[in-house]
């Protein structure tokens, strides 16, 4: 019997799950869609969850690797990049598994990616953003926007550039950006927001900001719920005057940008 191997993508989406079962269901059978099948494969980050997701993705025939113990957004997300170097793949798409951010976001992504800026250049870094002209309504929180108000302000004075949506968890990668996150010590493991933003930036990779359509989560609860928000401030803060002495005064990781991809 002839075994039909799937010709490997591009394009790799990952996405990180915990506990989604109530959701990643409606968002794989979107990815199913020839659209997005016909650009991209997919790899769904399990960490470890207690529920049925396992099972669905599964179900579903998309890629799937488990963690035996919960290691955080982060870490999951990490995993993910070292996979897509590991495979060679030249972009990645990060997204959420619980329905906020829709797959039409997807082709829009991949094309900025492979399209060149003014400088003659494709980004590194796309952002899929809620607060741009174009963007889909999203209503956020008090606290919430005191939260990106900060963050643009910090990620203003440090790098001089002015980032709309500091903490979108949608976003496209070079294989240049994955690379760099897959290295040990170049990712935050809990929460890689604009703390990450900042160092990209400052080590000279090239990110840019696209409007994009998001929607609230449909089940469960946000891994920024009850008094975890208050705990993220605390760490973020500390973790952006980090990155800012170790790239500004310190000059670690300054010169990245030029190492080799091996492919």
């Amino acid at each position: 019997m002839e075994v039909k191997y799937r010709e490997q993508k591009d394009l790799l989406i990952i996405m990180p799950a915990y506990n989604e079962e109530r959701n990643i269901t409606g968002v794989l059978e979107q990815l199913a869609s020839p659209e997005i099948a016909e650009i991209a494969d997919v790899l769904v980050m399990n960490d470890a969850s207690s529920d049925s997701t396992n099972w669905i993705v599964k179900k579903h025939g998309y890629t799937l690797i488990t963690n035996v113990f919960n290691l955080g957004y982060g870490s999951a997300i990490q995993l993910g990049y070292k996979y897509a170097i590991r495979r060679k793949y030249k972009y990645i798409i990060q997204m959420d598994s619980d329905g906020q951010h829709d797959v039409c976001n997807i082709p829009a992504l991949y094309r900025r990616l492979k399209t060149p800026g003014d400088n003659g250049e494709c980004p590194d870094i796309v952002l899929g953003s809620r607060f741009m002209e174009g963007s889909s309504e999203f209503p956020v929180s008090v606290f919430k926007r005191t939260a990106y108000a900060l963050f643009r302000f910090c990620i203003r004075i440090a790098t001089g550039r002015r980032i709309q949506d500091p903490t979108t968890g949608l976003q496209g990668l070079s294989c240049r950006a994955a690379l760099h996150y897959s290295k040990f010590g170049n990712f935050d493991n809990r929460y890689p927001d604009a703390n990450m933003l900042i160092q990209m930036l400052l080590l000279g990779y090239q990110v840019v900001e696209i409007p994009a359509v998001m929607h609230n989560r449909g089940y469960g609860v946000s891994m920024h719920s009850g008094l975890k928000p208050f705990v993220y401030m605390f760490r973020m803060m500390f973790s952006i005057l980090a990155v800012v002495f170790r790239i500004k005064v310190l000059h670690i990781g300054m010169g990245v940008k030029k190492d080799d991809i091996f492919y």
